[in-house]
């Protein structure tokens, strides 16, 4: 099993630092998520229903009706790979490390385009070709132009265009959703997320967005009730909140451009609004430096990448910004 952000309690362990010390910026999740309300008791009482208005509210969202709801997007990635005909891969990297693990495990051969631009990805004449946008964990974007010219060469030679839009919702207009699974561009499968945007990484609740067949043979494949009524509530009501979402998207953009002119000093920077990965190679000792100060950051094995949410307060903001200024690189 691989390793992610938000392992507070074996950081809280490991550095002998009290749990409720900690500030947890490991794991790109906004930090003043959707504020859930208190719900009816028969929503815990009643077995899960299809029909319960999730799949309705999620379409007007992601103005797309091609979807099928999952246990958080991590259940597409898991199961996608085994749905499709065992082929070779191309999958634009570094990237969230789940994807290679998933297709491997299915069978696939998967070949890395390290930094690659879509155009290499598609030199490499693979039937499927995957990518994050923004990427996790680089934050490197892909314009939304040059994703449905893929998906429309891809299409020509039978292949798939993959696209995990998981930290997508800030800039709605740059995703590809609308587009997943239609007339104009019916090669195209998109995953989405509400943990990160809605800040509601703990209900597990993320969608597909791919053609009827697949999604029928995948929703087959889980089983039923693959996710709990009240997680189902609760998505519900948030993806119908357009008041929050108009609310939310301006302060998380300036809130990942703060956090990018603060990292800046310390190395190349790129950001989302939701994360900023620095690419430093002092990226190991500023993360122990800031662990030493109970501030929880996601470092990466493979690569000398920092990566860094946002703190949800002033006072959050301030103790990032002076562990910092205290951290001096070792010569």
């Amino acid at each position: 099993m691989l390793d992610h952000g938000g392992r507070l309690r074996e950081a809280a362990a490991h550095y002998d630092i009290p749990l409720g010390d900690w500030l947890d910026l490991s794991t790109g999740i906004n930090p003043l998520g959707w504020p859930v309300p208190l719900l009816p008791q028969e929503v815990w009482q009643r077995l899960p229903e299809d029909n319960d208005g999730l799949d309705a509210a999620a379409a007007d969202y992601y103005g797309n009706p091609n979807l099928l709801p999952v246990a958080g997007s991590q259940a597409a990635i898991q199961w996608l790979p085994a749905m499709l005909p065992r082929a070779a891969v191309a999958i634009v990297s570094p990237i969230y490390s789940e994807h290679p693990q998933a297709w491997q495990r299915a069978g696939h051969k998967v070949r890395f385009l390290q930094n690659a631009p879509l155009p290499r990805a598609l030199a490499a004449a693979t039937p499927y070709v995957l990518l994050c946008n923004p990427n996790n964990p680089t934050a490197d974007r892909h314009p939304r132009e040059a994703i449905l010219d893929a998906a429309a060469q891809l299409h020509k030679r039978g292949g798939w265009l993959i696209v995990d839009e998981a930290f997508g919702d800030a800039t709605p207009e740059q995703c590809v959703t609308p587009l997943a699974a239609t007339e104009a561009a019916p090669n195209l499968i998109v995953l989405r997320s509400l943990g990160k945007f809605f800040g509601l990484a703990g209900t597990r609740v993320g969608f597909l967005f791919a053609p009827h067949d697949l999604r029928q043979r995948m929703a087959e494949a889980m089983g039923p009730w693959t996710i709990s009524g009240p997680a189902r509530e609760v998505a519900r009501r948030a993806l119908l909140d357009r008041a929050w979402h108009e609310a939310t998207r301006p302060w998380l953009i300036a809130s990942g451009e703060r956090l990018h002119g603060m990292l800046a000093p310390f190395g190349e920077v790129k950001s989302t609004p939701l994360f900023a990965t620095l690419t430093t190679p002092h990226a190991s000792e500023l993360h122990e430096h800031l662990a030493r100060h109970a501030i929880l950051t996601r470092r990466f094995e493979q690569q000398p990448l920092l990566r860094i949410g946002l703190p949800g307060n002033d006072a959050e903001w301030h103790r990032l910004r002076s562990a910092l200024a205290e951290w001096k690189p070792a010569e």
